[in-house]
């Protein structure tokens, strides 16, 4: 704290006024940015009219007393800012109704009764709990039983997908390797009757001379 009056102190404070809660503030500070800050308000309290520099001789000297510490009072009253201040008091008619309520507590009905309901209620919740806990490990086991029985489906079908394919891929390569093999006796076949039709036409061509 020693820092912070220092830090205040070494600069013309003013002192500011505002109202949070249940009670009224005051702090001395050398501008309305410190006072909000110090305050910790996340809006403006002096463009909204909440806020404002103080004047009153009795509110600035104990501010400047305490520079930098805010100053608490009850918010409405017209007492002195302290650094601890009280709750403001319950006005009289409320402090009335509070006092009488005291006094006319409600009637209470035989003990016997509150402790006879009371094992009752306590035999019902404790019923109800074990019904409640009867039905979520039925939950449980049949979402248990559900998610095996969905995997095991899955498993299964995604075995038959890969079984598939490894015997179309077999297969596949089987004609591949056929259809290689059709090609060479094609070839084969070309390249022979190649050269069988060139010892025909020569034949033709002496038979015509």
């Amino acid at each position: 704290m020693i820092a912070v009056e220092r830090s205040f102190m070494a600069r013309k404070l003013k002192t500011y006024q505002t109202s949070l809660g249940f009670f009224d503030l005051a702090i001395a500070a050398p501008s309305m940015k410190a006072a909000l800050e110090a305050w910790g308000a996340d809006s403006n309290l002096f463009h909204q009219s909440v806020a404002k520099e103080s004047d009153d001789p009795d509110v600035v000297s104990a501010a400047m007393a305490k520079p930098g510490v805010i100053l608490r009072r009850p918010v409405g009253s017209d007492g002195p800012f302290r650094e601890h201040a009280d709750l403001p008091r319950l006005s009289g008619n409320e402090s009335g109704r509070r006092a009488k309520s005291r006094a006319t507590p409600k009637k209470q009905p035989p003990r016997k009764t509150d402790d006879k309901a009371a094992r009752q209620a306590a035999l019902e919740y404790e019923r109800a709990e074990r019904q409640r806990e009867t039905e979520r490990r039925k939950e449980e086991a049949a979402k248990a039983k559900e998610r095996q029985r969905r995997e095991q489906a899955i498993a299964k079908a995604q075995a038959a997908l890969d079984k598939a394919k490894r015997e179309h891929d077999a297969r596949a390569g089987g004609i591949e390797a056929e259809r290689a093999a059709v090609e060479r006796r094609s070839q084969a076949e070309d390249a022979r009757w190649e050269k069988q039709k060139e010892k025909l036409l020569a034949a033709v061509r002496r038979a015509r001379e």
